[in-house]
């Protein structure tokens, strides 16, 4: 049983994940991996009482799996409900070209994100809830209305998978074109690494909020933009402007850190006041990381 459960744990490493062919397969091993791992449902009460059981089929929710059945038996079975509570969500990823950047994690920031998008929108649309997708940089490249069908995520992964990190970043202009398309309220998901004026971005996620959407933030860094660890005289490029600087690292690093942990913390700050929920994210992390805070959020959504 452990080495099985350590296999499936394999999976939610960044680094074996992108060696997978198909962002399809990315997001199911990712998916699947988390939930062996989690050994229950978070779902506790979320619908009415359940009648019976049923073996798993494929293509069931995998909300309804019984995970005491599953640690018996070693088999999956079905919790069939007799009522069901439906979730419209919105994952947002962005595109822009400081996205792309990759140091100290094994992928960029922008493929963290696109497994991150994909292993949502496929475990949403698994548990029948409806995902609507939107790319964007300084404009809206891609935006797909939210559907609950199985055709339809694939449609989505097709979009995920074809996108390239692109053009400046325009985050909050993104965002409010975002929040005036979308008419139903439900949850929003927003990928980035909200490297822009947090105050307008803020400004934009209240759009969200004053529309009683839900909302959770993955904001995904780079390791070697949290510790600036460069160990000799570099040239950085910006990667939107293509403006460079030549510098000795170890001479800013200090002001460096305290700049960006400033920014970090009153970002965070300002959106736990409107009840957003911050997450973290750096590229090196496995992603139940982050699965569980979206699982976390879920629940609380009831």
């Amino acid at each position: 049983k452990v080495k099985r459960k350590n296999d499936f744990k394999r999976f939610l490493d960044p680094s074996i994940i992108s060696k997978l062919k198909t962002l399809d397969l990315k997001a199911r091993f990712v998916v699947e991996g988390f939930m062996v791992g989690l050994h229950k449902s978070p779902y506790h009460g979320f619908s009415a009482e359940f009648s019976e059981h049923r073996a798993y089929n494929q293509g069931d929710p995998i909300r309804n799996i019984d995970w005491k059945i599953y640690a018996r038996k070693e088999r999956f079975f079905i919790k069939q409900y007799e009522e069901e509570t439906n979730l419209i969500a919105h994952v947002l990823l962005d595109s822009s070209n400081s996205m792309s950047f990759k140091r100290g994690g094994r992928i960029s920031k922008f493929e963290y994100g696109k497994i991150l998008a994909a292993s949502l929108s496929y475990l949403l649309i698994n548990q029948q809830d409806s995902v609507g997708f939107a790319l964007y940089s300084d404009k809206i490249e891609t935006y797909l209305k939210p559907k609950s069908n199985r055709v339809y995520l694939k449609e989505i992964l097709v979009k995920i998978n074809n996108s390239e990190p692109a053009n400046k970043t325009a985050t909050a202009e993104s965002l409010n074109l975002i929040a005036r398309a979308i008419k139903k309220r439900g949850l929003v998901v927003i990928i980035s690494d909200f490297l822009d004026d947090y105050q307008s971005i803020i400004s934009a996620l209240k759009l969200f909020y004053y529309k009683k959407n839900e909302i959770i933030l993955f904001q995904i860094l780079d390791p070697f933009e949290l510790s600036f660890a460069f160990d000799k005289d570099a040239l950085f490029v910006d990667l939107e402007t293509e403006e460079r600087l030549s510098t000795q690292p170890q001479l800013i690093q200090k002001s460096y850190l305290e700049e960006l942990n400033n920014f970090l913390s009153v970002f965070q700050n300002e959106c736990r006041n409107y009840g957003i929920d911050y997450n973290l994210i750096t590229t090196d992390a496995p992603f139940d990381k982050a699965l569980l805070s979206f699982f976390n959020k879920r629940k609380r959504m009831g």
